[in-house]
């Protein structure tokens, strides 16, 4: 989990910058962030949106990112596997803070600096 928690931390909101409007599970993937970052999630569920995320972040993957609509297909799969599998875990707070987010960019800076509970 530490390796996949170092590149999400290092390289998630870049991520987010440079394919925000072009994948349609932002949301969910900004919310798992979020929910993975709150010191109040269980270990395992953390740990398993850490690993998709990671997955998303890391440009390498089963279908390469640039690949005209495909891309993002399998990104987009496991990130939402994972979000089922935590279901119950990922919370209003959580959901609401991704909208909130990416709806002004000026909350960007300060969620790349601050998770939802105190670490």
């Amino acid at each position: 989990m530490k390796r996949d928690e170092k590149k999400v931390k290092r390289g998630f909101w870049p991520k987010v910058r440079s394919t925000i409007g072009k994948v349609p599970f932002m949301e969910d993937a900004v919310a798992g962030y979020f929910c993975a970052t709150d010191r109040k999630t269980p270990v395992w569920v953390r740990a398993t949106l850490m690993g998709a995320l990671a997955y998303f972040v890391v440009p390498a993957d089963m279908i390469p990112d640039f690949v005209a609509g495909l891309g993002f297909t399998d990104d987009a799969t496991v990130i939402l596997a994972a979000i089922r599998a935590i279901s119950g875990h990922m919370n209003e707070e959580h959901r609401a803070r991704a909208k909130d987010t990416l709806s002004d960019s000026d909350e960007w800076e300060s969620a790349e600096r601050e998770p939802l509970s105190s670490e």
